[in-house]
């Protein structure tokens, strides 16, 4: 069982992204409305509130959802290249067949597959939509519980990982073993196509990142961004541009009791399924929605 719930998402037409999602994606509708007055203020985003919001599910039927809230363009954000929640990884089964999708899709390719430098266990590639969204569609070679790496049940399966830029990943992996008491591997350094492309690093340039592991399985990457990272614009009051929000599942709420941004309350429908759910903010002010329930 996986701790991750949901990805969200901010975009400039709510409709176009469903409509994105569902044909491309084998993603269905799953819940639809206007965000409430209280959810938005719990975010911190009360320009939000009102705008309108889906929630999709991927074809395996797994509860594992991406939500798309409503927004306005922020004229000089540019993806991977701000501190916060950078990508969204799904899970695909066959990723040389998720590419020639792609490749017919309006999603932009930006990284084709390859082996990913000192990970074996998966073959990512990389994919951009029209909200300048960084989606990882990720083949994992070697699913199981030695790895913490899910099995697919459908060509384009769950979010299973989360991927988190951060200006000092010491005090990032210190604040995840804290706060949640999850395990975690040393760091390794990488060749990483997509922040080297985004920010002009020299050749051969590694970057550090960890993975954090829950209820057996790998759900969040905490990535070392360079120097140059910023953080992320946004409109006053509203939910910041690109990957807004991660929500996950833990089980140990008095455990979060001091550092809720947030406090919980219970909340309905199919992601939160009538379940306490509080908000925290990570040390780079990133959006971290938690369920009260999983198992560690």
């Amino acid at each position: 069982m996986t701790l991750l719930k949901c990805a969200t998402h901010v975009v400039a037409d709510l409709a176009a992204a469903i409509e994105r999602y569902t044909t491309w994606m084998d993603y269905s509708l799953v819940e639809s409305g206007e965000v409430p007055d209280d959810l938005a203020a719990a975010w911190g985003a009360p320009a939000s509130a009102g705008r309108g919001y889906a929630v999709l599910g991927p074809a395996s039927g797994e509860p594992v959802y991406l939500r798309f809230v409503a927004g306005d363009p922020v004229p000089n954000y540019r993806p991977i290249r701000t501190w916060g929640w950078a990508a969204i990884e799904l899970c695909v089964s066959d990723v040389h067949a998720v590419h020639e999708r792609m490749l017919a899709s309006p999603f932009e390719v930006i990284g084709p597959p390859k082996v990913l430098d000192g990970f074996a266990t998966v073959t990512p590639m990389q994919v951009r939509g029209a909200d300048l969204e960084t989606v990882y569609l990720t083949q994992i070679n070697q699913p199981g519980p030695d790895t913490g790496l899910p099995q697919p049940r459908s060509l384009i399966d769950r979010p299973f990982i989360m991927v988190l830029a951060c200006p000092d990943l010491p005090a990032a992996m210190a604040w995840w073993r804290a706060l949640f008491g999850l395990e975690m591997i040393d760091p390794v350094a990488i060749n990483y196509s997509m922040i080297s492309l985004a920010f002009g690093l020299p050749e051969g340039e590694k970057v550090a990142l960890t993975t954090v592991r829950g209820a057996d399985q790998v759900f969040i990457e905490l990535d070392q961004y360079p120097a140059a990272a910023t953080a992320r614009p946004a409109h006053p009051g509203a939910l910041p541009p690109g990957v807004a929000i991660t929500t996950m599942l833990y089980p140990d709420f008095a455990r979060l009791d001091p550092h809720w941004a947030s406090p919980p309350v219970v909340r309905e429908g199919p992601l939160y399924g009538g379940r306490r759910t509080g908000v925290l903010r990570t040390p780079e002010g990133a959006l971290l929605e938690v369920i009260e329930g999983g198992t560690l």
